[in-house]
């Protein structure tokens, strides 16, 4: 289940990188990269779990998908939550400095 949330989030994320300039402006590229990352980390995982569990692993229980899937989504918010400091941080449209030194 985390591999497949994590999968989703990369692709999703690609495809507006891909399609949008002013995506590419807002550094959805290093979001990209850390989705592809946890993607790759995640079948890692899978791939060392079916190495033990073996057809088990094609029938989790309903408690252990709820984890994963929980899990899936909180590496998704932890990702998310680097990507907009990070972008607060840049700040490519000017947003945050323009605040701050807003006369008056």
């Amino acid at each position: 289940m985390t591999l497949l949330i994590a999968v989703f989030a990369a692709e999703i994320c690609t495809i507006l990188w891909y399609k949008s300039g002013s995506a590419r402006e807002m550094k959805v590229g290093i979001l990209c990269w850390m989705f592809w990352g946890a993607s790759l980390m995640w079948l890692g995982d899978a791939i060392f779990e079916y190495a033990e569990l073996r057809e088990a692993y094609f029938s989790p229980s309903p408690a252990s998908m709820l984890n994963d899937l929980f899990l899936g989504l909180s590496t998704i918010a932890l990702a998310l939550a680097i990507w907009l400091a990070l972008l607060l941080v840049k700040d490519p449209k000017g947003v945050v400095r323009a605040q701050l030194f807003k006369k008056g």
